[in-house]
């Protein structure tokens, strides 16, 4: 592959993005996602009481162009992020790719890697419907919400290695994700391996999450990768919960479910 990551095509929006008041601005701000949390928590534990009462809203189209708008954002990010993480492959190798900071300051990279840990606050914005919806809502969603709001924010105004790895993975997910909700959403019949698929995905995620920390710390210790333990620690620790709570949400949603249909037959 002869292609450089020079000779990516930028877009205007991409091409003149800051990135260096980006992070000056989320090095000043990266605490208010600890506010946004706790606002995120009182809104779950009040909405939950409130609508206790009431009966529940429909809001299917105001679903379907929430579902549709995340989805389309996330499948640019995974095509834009996911372009320059495989030029970086191809031309400077599996370390460069782990290690190297240019995934926030290089072209095309630089803006969706903002955006990125952006619509993490913006996400939060999934369980209103839950809550407004009356569905049930698992410690894993809003446990996942929190943790990654937190974590991006606190990850990207250190440049942290393995960034470029971490939020491509997640644009990748959340394209298939979001565009799944949609359609469930819009009334669409979807397969039920489709969810499967989905939450295998999820879980091979976190796997890779795991392995992307090892090297980072491997190549840390040789002064080769931009990062610091206290960062590899809480980021091991959030891709290990996360790994353990989508395996057990996939033997209860998928693999007891069928055991229970298969007794009723």
């Amino acid at each position: 592959m002869n292609m450089s990551v020079s000779a990516l095509h930028e877009y205007e929006f991409e091409k003149h993005f800051n990135e260096n008041e980006a992070i000056q601005w989320m090095q000043e701000n990266w605490k208010k996602s600890f506010l946004y949390s706790v606002l995120y928590a009182a809104f779950i534990f009040g909405g939950r009481r409130i609508m206790k009462q009431r009966e529940k809203f429909e809001l299917r189209k105001p679903l379907v162009l929430w579902s549709l708008s995340l989805a389309v954002f996330s499948i640019f990010g995974a095509l834009r992020t996911g372009t320059y993480m495989v030029v970086i492959l191809m031309t400077k190798g599996l370390k460069q790719s782990v290690c190297d900071q240019s995934f926030y300051n290089g072209p095309v990279s630089k803006f969706w890697a903002y955006a990125f840990v952006l619509s993490k606050a913006p996400e939060l914005g999934d369980t209103i419907f839950i809550i407004l919806r009356k569905q049930k809502l698992i410690f894993l969603h809003w446990y996942h919400h929190i943790t990654v709001l937190l974590y991006s924010w606190y990850s990207y105004k250190d440049m942290v290695a393995g960034g470029g790895w971490f939020m491509t993975m997640n644009y990748g997910v959340h394209a298939v994700m979001y565009s799944y909700y949609a359609l469930r959403a819009a009334g669409f019949r979807v397969s039920r391996k489709f969810a499967m698929f989905i939450t295998l995905t999820q879980i091979t995620q976190m796997l890779m999450g795991c392995v992307v920390n090892y090297l980072v710390f491997s190549w840390m210790q040789q002064g080769q990768c931009p990062s610091h333990m206290q960062n590899i620690v809480w980021s091991s620790l959030m891709y290990l919960s996360y790994f353990v709570l989508f395996c057990h949400f996939f033997c209860q949603a998928y693999i007891n479910k069928q055991r229970q249909m298969a007794k009723i037959k």
